[in-house]
């Protein structure tokens, strides 16, 4: 009797491969435009469910959840929404000067924060622009912003969570786990025929297959509704 295979385990939506809900009861995010003034860094939060440390932040009796800035500590005073670039505060991204390293960068005014929001990540302010600023990514990307979008000045914190290593297969073990995250991942072809449609590859010479559209977990393997496949003819 063959045993189910990943896929198809994860399809099935068994508790082993669902994320705990606990990992992700923390939403990082700026409050609205209409919110300034100068806040208080109540706590720093250990999240399961972000690489970087987070910090919660007071301010008009209301609190919001952001990514931590290196150097930032417990009882720190944050200035949300004004034009003083330091460490730790919020502010839109004209106020900023070129080569500044800015983090949780905003890609609408209002919206929040979406962009650089993972440990030791900032991006480097590179131009101005009539209404808009140039921001570099970490990939030497460019992205052109509206000047009002905000963002938190520095770098994140938790610059060396990778340079720290693992180890042992448990510790990988149970960090994958609190995230849903399928590991260790075993090549297709290495496992036993009854096990995986690709498995039993003696000597691995592999044809491609082409699942089809509708395929239930376990046989949407392969190449999932490819426009071509093969070389390129020229």
């Amino acid at each position: 009797m063959g045993k189910r295979i990943i896929s198809q385990a994860r399809g099935h939506g068994s508790l082993i491969y669902r994320v705990r809900k606990k990992a992700f009861k923390y939403k990082v995010g700026y409050l609205g435009p209409s919110i300034i003034g100068v806040g208080k860094v109540v706590s720093l939060i250990n999240s399961l469910a972000h690489s970087a440390p987070l910090v919660k932040i007071l301010i008009d009796n209301k609190t919001f959840i952001n990514c931590a800035a290196q150097g930032i500590y417990q009882g720190q005073e944050i200035e949300v929404g004004g034009d003083k670039v330091e460490v730790g505060n919020i502010v839109a991204l004209k106020h900023t000067s070129i080569g500044d390293k800015v983090f949780n960068i905003e890609k609408r005014p209002g919206d929040g924060g979406k962009m650089i929001r993972t440990s030791g990540g900032y991006a480097t302010i590179l131009k101005k622009e009539k209404g808009h600023v140039i921001v570099v990514m970490f990939n030497k990307k460019e992205v052109k912003l509206h000047e009002n979008c905000r963002a938190t000045v520095g770098v994140i914190a938790g610059q060396g969570r990778i340079i720290k290593p693992i180890v042992k297969a448990g510790k990988m073990h149970r960090m994958m786990k609190s995230r849903g995250k399928p590991w260790h991942q075993t090549s297709a072809v290495k496992v036993n025929a009854i096990d995986h449609p690709f498995g039993g590859g003696r000597g691995k010479r592999i044809k491609s297959k082409i699942a089809k559209r509708n395929a239930p977990p376990g046989r949407r393997i392969g190449h999932l509704r490819p426009k071509r496949t093969g070389k390129k003819k020229r």
